[in-house]
């Protein structure tokens, strides 16, 4: 195998529930992930030594592909490296997974170029290293995550649904997000007893994800309508309120659920098909749009 081309898909939070900070400062949550038809591409081809050529204005060392296989290539050892061309379609600063997916797909593609025979454990374990999100995206397509995104339960899908994504010219850094959550100190649904340094614990209930899941197969979008929250969706709101501004315009445009995905500034609207979803697109202008559907 001289070469690998690879697309690596966008996801969805369908709901994002912060439980509180952990030990470790990252934030304990709960989600529901869904990969989605929009996508990154990957070519890999054999090298001498590792080079990556993109047209993302982030230093090399910071980018989680490089990331991902400069990890892989320490962890098998690898003497040689590899040639990564990344072609850029997920927005960045989205909160759509662009590039936790992308570095997903480099652990996966890059341990069958090199013939490193790692096992789906020990990608796991790299993945967990690299980023939150990047360990869904060796368990999509869709999947119940927990703890700092390292707990991830798969769930089958049966049925697709339309999404309208669109997006700000604004992105929304992650940290900060969360950073104005903790600064925040307060729960729209219930009080939250402040602590040391702004932290706090939450005493929510946990999500019935059987049900969720149930009303999402089911396509009862008025019964999720009342379940989908995004604890960071108002904070993001404030500091942006063209992300607020979108979610009513899908609304006003017949979407029957519309959410901000993970710390934004991406917000999804659900259509009845991908003709409605279309008509809706052309009426968002100036914002960033795509019509997908969601991965089974």
């Amino acid at each position: 195998m001289q070469k690998l081309a690879v697309k690596t898909p966008a996801k969805i939070n369908w709901f994002l529930n912060i439980i509180g900070v952990r030990e470790d400062g990252y934030h304990a949550i709960e989600s529901l992930m869904q990969s989605v038809s929009l996508y990154d591409t990957i070519e890999f081809h054999h090298a001498d030594a590792l080079s990556l050529e993109s047209d993302l204005a982030v230093p090399l060392n910071d980018n989680l592909v490089y990331r991902a296989a400069s990890l892989l290539k320490k962890q098998g050892s690898y003497r040689n490296g590899a040639t990564i061309r990344l072609e850029k379609k997920i927005p960045v600063g989205a909160g759509l997974g662009g590039g936790s997916s992308d570095a997903a797909c480099t652990l996966s593609s890059l341990n069958s170029l090199w013939g490193l025979g790692l096992t789906g454990k020990d990608l796991y374990a790299l993945a967990s290293q690299i980023g939150s999100d990047v360990p869904f995206f060796l368990n999509g397509p869709s999947a119940f995550v927990e703890g700092r995104g390292e707990l991830i339960t798969p769930i089958a899908m049966r049925s697709s649904v339309i999404l309208l994504l669109a997006k700000p010219p604004q992105s929304v850094s992650t940290a900060w997000a969360y950073s104005a959550f903790d600064q925040k100190g307060v729960d729209k649904e219930s009080s939250m007893p402040e602590k040391a340094a702004g932290k706090f614990e939450l005493t929510k209930k946990p999500v019935d994800i059987k049900l969720f899941c149930q009303a999402l197969e089911e396509k009862d979008f008025t019964f999720l309508d009342r379940l989908i929250v995004n604890d960071l969706e108002a904070l993001v709101y404030e500091r942006y309120p063209a992300v607020r501004e979108i979610r009513h315009r899908l609304k006003e445009m017949g979407a029957a659920v519309s959410s901000m995905s993970g710390s934004g500034s991406a917000v999804f609207g659900v259509f009845a098909d991908r003709e409605k979803a279309k008509k809706a697109a052309g009426a968002m202008s100036p914002y960033w749009c795509e019509v997908v559907e969601t991965l089974i």
